[in-house]
């Protein structure tokens, strides 16, 4: 039975990593949401920061939506976060507002990477008292 016990160890080992690197949750690539918006985050770097572009599907203003930047940090993943929370801002080019976005990178059961994210925008106000109506 000693014999055994460094083969089943290393067996689990070998089994636990592979189950790690196909649950290893990526932000970098292209993601679109439900109403069709569309992001593309670019390289996640080694503190965890990273930059994009956002296109919304859906605006309050008669202006033509346009791409918009975003820039954003997430925890890194390692063995015990392999699904990492993050968080990002987006300035809109075509409207006077900001929108944070946070969440957090999931792998489903069949093996695809979903974001999970709550979000509030942020109008301009022409003034103090309208300071209420401004986020939503």
């Amino acid at each position: 039975m000693v014999q055994a016990t460094p083969f089943l160890l290393v067996l689990f080992l070998a089994l636990g990593a592979h189950r790690l690197s196909a649950e290893q949750c990526s932000l970098t690539g292209h993601w679109v949401n439900d109403l069709g918006s569309n992001m593309t985050i670019g390289i996640v770097n080694e503190n965890g920061d990273f930059t994009g572009m956002y296109r919304t599907a859906v605006t309050a203003t008669s202006n033509k939506i346009e791409d918009s930047p975003l820039v954003g940090s997430q925890h890194l993943p390692n063995q015990l976060n392999s699904q990492p929370t993050f968080g990002f801002t987006v300035h809109w080019n075509f409207t006077d507002s900001i929108a944070v976005f946070t969440g957090q990178c999931f792998v489903n059961e069949h093996q695809n990477e979903v974001l999970k994210t709550m979000w509030l925008l942020r109008l301009h106000a022409n003034k103090r008292e309208d300071d209420w109506k401004a986020t939503r």
